[in-house]
C-alpha cells in the first residue's frame, strides 16, 4: 500500500519553534507510514467572514491541503491555557464556508509542548472540543509533552529512549487509524 499522506499544521509561527521541531520529530518517526507535508498557516489573512466574497488564496491553499491528506497532525503550544490565535484562524477557514468544512471526517491527532508541568493540555482539550465540533474524527489518547532540555536535537531526532518509544507509538496510533479509514473508504 502506498504511504498515507499526512498533512501537519503547527500553532506557532516562531522559527525556533519547539513545537515545530517536535512536529518534524514526529513525522520523521512515522516516515515508514506517512508522506509528511507542513502547512503554512502564518501567511492567512485574521479569518472576517467578509473576505468569503474574495476568497484568500492562502485559505484555498489550506483548504485544499487538508483535503488531501489522509491525517491531519497539529502539534501546539498552549498560549494563555488555550490555543493560539494562529492555529484558531487556519481552523475556522479550514472549516468555512458554512456546509464545506475541510475538517468534517478528516482523521486528526493532536499533541504539543510547552514549559508547563502538563505541556500543553489545556491548548489539547480545547482542540479537541473545536475539532470535535467540526465534525473531524479526533484519535482518542493524551499526548501532553512535557518540554525537557534537548527534547529534540539538532538532527530532529528524540534522543531520550522512552520519549521516543511514546512518540512513535503515537505515530503508529495515527498510521493504524488513518489507514484502517483509508482502506474502508476504497
Amino acid at each position: 500500500m502506498a504511504k498515507l499522506k499526512l498533512a501537519v499544521i503547527v500553532g506557532s509561527a516562531r522559527k525556533d519553534s519547539i513545537n515545530g521541531k517536535l512536529a518534524v520529530a514526529l513525522s520523521r518517526l512515522g516516515s515508514s507510514a506517512f508522506e509528511a507535508s507542513f502547512i503554512a498557516i502564518d501567511d492567512l489573512p485574521l479569518y472576517n467572514q467578509d473576505l468569503e466574497a474574495n476568497w484568500p488564496v492562502s485559505a484555498t491553499r489550506l483548504k485544499h491541503e487538508i483535503a488531501a491528506a489522509d491525517a491531519v497532525l497539529v502539534v501546539t503550544p498552549e498560549h494563555n491555557r488555550s490555543i493560539p490565535a494562529l492555529l484558531k484562524n487556519a481552523i475556522d477557514w479550514a472549516a468555512r464556508p458554512y456546509g464545506k468544512s475541510s475538517w468534517r471526517g478528516k482523521v486528526v491527532a493532536i499533541t504539543g509542548t510547552s514549559p508547563g508541568a502538563i505541556g500543553s493540555a489545556i491548548a489539547q482539550q480545547h482542540l479537541r472540543v473545536i475539532l470535535g465540533n467540526l465534525g473531524a474524527l479526533v484519535m482518542g489518547g493524551e499526548a501532553y509533552i512535557g518540554l525537557k532540555p534537548n527534547l529534540v536535537d539538532k538532527a530532529g531526532d528524540v534522543p531520550d529512549e522512552s520519549t521516543r518509544g511514546f512518540l512513535q507509538a503515537f505515530i503508529d496510533q495515527l498510521a493504524e487509524l488513518a489507514g484502517l479509514l483509508a482502506r474502508r473508504a476504497a
